[in-house]
């Protein structure tokens, strides 16, 4: 959250207490109404980080969510049977606060706008694409700072049709950001060779803010999630999942989650490695090299499943259906997949999360990597014990290019109710086994 955000979520504060102080609202009612306009507000983002500052843009947004707290307020008042009065001296206060806020907004949008202009409050941006569209928008970008972006340079390595104002880069998009300390990173046409999909890949890695240019700007309308820039619209992706708020709710769930299961689950696990020691003997654990979130390797644990015979060739070697040396113990504990049980230590290591794209080797990883576009893309967030591969039956010896594109989908998509969705699937896959 900006500093202009910031102002705004201020300002509404301050009215609600004015306007609650005006009527004479009594407490309980006061934090109702400063409680719900705040919530609705915030999740009709009107507290988001924005490049255009009008206060006549966001002015139909703002009041709708002001007129969905006042309809809301009056039907609760309404269904508890409140009094007349008090009915009516919320509703006056839903009144006063938009009385108050509304100029008060359009001031901070005002003293946004000049202190981008005056102070150069503007984030360091790097358009990658120097074709007609980069151009412009650089050009735009330059004459126009209320917008907030000053552009530090343009990458590509095709031809370039038009003089640039900055100067056109030539390497890597990640050298480019490290040195040049960008901040946002606007995605043109490129008549490069670098897919655009990689590079907001990588931008969204370092952290960058990312806009692209969409096809057929020309007759793309305004939404929720598109910026504008004078004439041209710029999509905003949404942040990188580890670097939301909610994400520490996610590890603080594994983190229960798999110590509880670790305790409930440990006399299951004894009878598990009981019986891999009648069959097989020693070892019980099985430990393997396993790549993880930014491409760094850990060690993963299981149950062993697979009779050892000599030299340990599972870091070269892909397990299928009707591998010879799985015995009916191995082949249980891989039906019920209770062999993976023991990766609750690696999650509350930090080493993987309950929900994830699945862990793999070092060497299929570099073989995959070359073979199927966007599978190193994988590995932005950690690796998990299920994912949305698994529950759509990409387990074993399936498709890896089906399973990059879910992981990758898992990924953009990512929220805490989608880790909820893929462990209810997971409960029903483990119980219908559909898709084994």
């Amino acid at each position: 959250m900006n500093a202009v955000a910031v102002l705004l979520v201020v300002v509404d504060v301050v009215a609600v207490a004015a306007a609650s102080v005006t009527i004479g609202l009594g407490s309980t009612w006061a934090i109702a109404v400063a409680g719900l306009l705040l919530t609705v507000r915030g999740s009709s983002r009107l507290y988001r980080r924005r490049l255009r500052l009008s206060w006549l843009h966001e002015l139909p947004r703002s009041l709708m969510a002001t007129a969905s707290v006042f309809a809301a307020l009056t039907c609760a008042a309404l269904f508890l049977g409140a009094p007349g009065p008090a009915t009516a001296s919320t509703q006056w206060a839903v009144l006063l606060f938009a009385a108050y806020s509304e100029p008060a907004r359009a001031g901070v949008f005002a003293l946004g706008r000049w202190c981008r202009r005056r102070f150069d409050r503007c984030d360091r941006s790097l358009v990658v694409g120097a074709g007609k569209v980069g151009a412009d928008l650089v050009r735009a970008m330059l004459d126009h700072p209320e917008y907030g972006l000053r552009p530090v340079g343009c990458l590509d390595s095709g031809p370039v049709a038009t003089q640039l104002p900055v100067d056109l880069l030539d390497e890597d998009l990640a050298d480019a950001i490290t040195r040049l300390r960008v901040g946002t990173v606007i995605l043109a046409f490129s008549h490069g060779d670098s897919p655009l999909v990689e590079a907001a890949i990588t931008a969204h890695r370092l952290g960058c803010n990312t806009l692209v240019v969409p096809r057929m700007y020309e007759l793309h309308a305004d939404g929720p999630d598109i910026e504008r820039v004078r004439s041209y619209p710029l999509m905003r992706l949404g942040a990188a999942p580890t670097s939301r708020p909610s994400w520490w709710v996610k590890r603080a769930f594994d983190l229960v989650v798999a110590g509880v299961a670790l305790v409930l689950l440990s006399p299951v696990m004894a009878l598990c490695a009981l019986a891999v020691l009648v069959e097989s003997g020693r070892p019980v654990l099985f430990r393997q090299v396993r790549v993880g979130m930014d491409d760094e390797t850990f060690v993963l644990y299981k149950i062993r499943t697979v009779r050892m015979r000599g030299d340990d060739d599972s870091q070269i070697r892909w397990s299928v259906e009707g591998d010879a040396r799985v015995g009916p113990v191995g082949r249980f504990l891989r039906r019920t997949a209770l062999d993976e049980l023991p990766q609750l230590w690696n999650i509350i290591r930090g080493e993987m999360s309950v929900v994830g794209p699945r862990p793999e080797r070092p060497g299929f990883v570099r073989e995959f990597s070359a073979i199927h576009e966007l599978y190193w893309a994988r590995h932005r967030v950690p690796t998990g014990l299920t994912g949305l591969a698994q529950v759509h039956g990409l387990r074993g010896d399936t498709s890896i290019g089906d399973r990059c594109r879910y992981d990758n989908y898992y990924i953009a998509n990512w929220s805490l109710w989608l880790d909820l969705k893929i462990l209810l699937m997971t409960v029903g896959e483990l119980v219908c086994r559909r898709n084994r």
